[in-house]
């Protein structure tokens, strides 16, 4: 198998995983319903990925990276600090059927006895805070916000903002997503020294 190969099969592979897992959860997922699901064997999963924990933590970054990547385009951009800050609570909004909210939920759940798991988890989650405390820091720097402690602050959005999805995603028709954009709004604007409405 050529290099050029095995990339095209790996990508197609950690699709098909993330279809898989999206139907049967993580818990669930087995190396033979990837491969079947895949049209291969089981023998060329393990060649890529060797463990069942390796293919799952491997999916779920690959499943996640897409929203990273969303996420870079906002940091990324020359947008000024209170419109980035306006598109990331966008993004972490759960949106449709929330199927990236749903990875998510199911990766920090089987992180608490997947090792390698939540190493990768813990990663990709950190990215997010440190992403969040940069724009605010860029913003207090500027003058948009005021925070005494824009990586606290992060974090205690974030917080918010995650068990507030988590309901949204797990819990149909406990609370709307108009009313998670409105709590997430007067939280992020109460530590930012920000009028909600600014955030709309």
């Amino acid at each position: 198998m050529t290099r050029r190969a095995a990339e095209i099969r790996l990508d197609a592979l950690l699709r098909t995983a993330c279809d898989v897992i999206g139907q049967r959860g993580l818990a669930n997922t087995r190396t033979a319903d990837v491969a079947q699901a895949a049209g291969v064997s089981q023998a060329l999963v393990f060649y890529h990925f060797a463990t069942k924990e390796r293919l799952l933590a491997q999916a779920f970054a690959y499943a996640v990276e897409q929203d990273l990547a969303r996420l870079d385009a906002v940091t990324r951009s020359s947008a000024p600090p209170l419109s980035k800050l306006r598109r990331i609570l966008r993004l972490y909004t759960p949106a449709g059927r929330a199927t990236s909210w749903s990875m998510w939920i199911d990766g920090w759940a089987e992180s608490l006895r997947t090792p390698e798991l939540e190493k990768v988890s813990r990663k990709l989650d950190l990215r997010w805070r440190q992403d969040l405390a940069t724009v605010i820091a860029d913003g207090v720097r500027e003058g948009s916000f005021v925070c005494t402690d824009p990586a606290g602050a992060a974090w205690r959005i974030s917080a918010v903002m995650d068990g507030l999805a988590v309901q949204l995603a797990v819990h149909d028709r406990v609370i709307s997503r108009r009313q998670f954009a409105e709590w997430v709004r007067l939280v992020t604007a109460r530590e930012l020294g920000l009028d909600p409405e600014q955030l709309e």
